[in-house]
């Protein structure tokens, strides 16, 4: 075991690099502390109350913004990226089928957090062994920590328009993840900006959350809507979530550099056939020891039942008219909890005037065709 003292760092952090692409990390980065340009950032998006209910954006003063606040001694933040995208690519088409729950590809498979994390503690030990010197903590997704910020300067990639962290190699389709470490390793440079004039990104937001380039406003976001959101949905925003009931991946599906993204080698991330493409009215049917089931070792597990039974009755309102959809809504509204009882009356209230529409439209069919069929032939 070698000392900090003996060590040639490049050499060393070239090793660190290596040993995380063994443990499946597509790319490696070392970053410094410095992100008082992001703290600034972070300071007015805050301000502005664009975290919504997220307090916990702004429940630990600086230490997000100032990682040796969040764990002293920390002089340098290793990035990693493991890229998620699975092999299955009908995404695209489950979110144009109204009938079928669109899930965010991210959380089809097992929770990230435990795969990553797992991955980076092996990554410290290595270091560890290798150099008697080293103390790290490794983060995903799971303490105040900038990552997005911490990535950009560790060259994994450059913060796109959406506010996700792009790469020319692999689009956005990959997690992120931090090990905070005491060694003073070589950093490296940020990529350049990849994004130019594109705007396709806050184009297609259903709900024009990306209210200026590199801004989302997440009380508009549906991710943020269906998975961090504890109220009643607004009413504003219920028809554009269409059949997204859990995140939402528009902004990533437009974005002409996730043609570029490599099909995930973690068979932990492949979609789970029981969450999948299934129809709404299936995943409505479940009680909550079936949700919790399905839902074991999943991200979605955390929202809890409540929320996952809101999310899906806002999406059978958007469905397309169909008398089975209507009697499940019924059937459920007198044993709703007082969160999913709102959303249940409103998809309700959205398919009495789908079919009270559907019933206009074929009486105004009937009489156009009866007029017709009373014309001379050569009117």
């Amino acid at each position: 075991m070698s000392s900090l003292q003996s060590v040639d760092l490049v050499r060393f952090t070239d090793d660190i690099k290596a040993w995380g692409r063994a443990l499946g990390f597509q790319h490696v980065g070392v970053s410094d502390i410095d992100l008082g340009r992001h703290e600034q950032y972070l300071q007015r998006w805050l301000e502005n109350g664009y975290h919504g209910d997220m307090q916990f954006m702004q429940a630990h003063g600086t230490k997000r913004s100032r990682p040796e606040e969040l764990v002293p001694g920390t002089v340098r933040v290793i990035s990693v990226r493991m890229d998620y995208l699975p092999p299955d690519a009908s995404f695209a088409r489950n979110l144009s089928d109204g009938s079928l729950g669109y899930i965010s590809r991210y959380a089809l498979g097992r929770d990230y957090h435990k795969v990553l994390r797992k991955r980076l503690k092996q990554l410290g030990d290595k270091i560890t062994a290798a150099l008697a010197d080293t103390a790290f903590r490794p983060f995903v997704d799971s303490a105040p920590v900038l990552e997005h910020a911490i990535a950009e300067k560790a060259g994994v990639g450059w913060t796109g328009k959406h506010s996700l962290t792009l790469s020319k190699e692999a689009g956005s389709w990959f997690f992120l993840g931090e090990l905070f470490i005491n060694l003073p390793l070589p950093t490296d440079t940020p990529v350049e900006e990849g994004c130019g004039s594109c705007t396709a990104c806050m184009t297609i937001c259903p709900t024009q959350a990306i209210v200026a380039p590199y801004t989302v406003d997440a009380r508009k976001c549906i991710s943020y809507l269906t998975i961090e959101h504890d109220g009643e949905i607004p009413e504003v925003y219920r028809k554009a979530m269409g059949n997204r009931i859990y995140g939402c991946d528009d902004c990533q599906l437009i974005c002409p550099w996730n043609r570029y993204a490599d099909i995930t080698r973690e068979s932990d991330f492949h979609p789970r056939q029981v969450l999948h493409g299934q129809s709404l009215l299936t995943l409505f049917s479940w009680d909550e020891a079936t949700f919790l089931h399905n839902t074991e070792g999943s991200p979605i597990r955390r929202i809890g039942f409540d929320k996952w039974q809101r999310n899906i009755a806002v999406a059978l309102g958007n469905a397309p008219y169909d008398e089975a959809v209507v009697t499940a809504l019924r059937e459920a509204l007198p044993h709703a909890t007082a969160l999913v009882r709102p959303h249940i009356e409103w998809a309700l209230a959205q398919h009495h005037d789908k079919k009270s529409q559907d019933g206009q439209s074929r009486q105004l069919q009937r009489l156009t065709r009866a007029v017709t069929k009373g014309l001379p032939r050569d009117a």
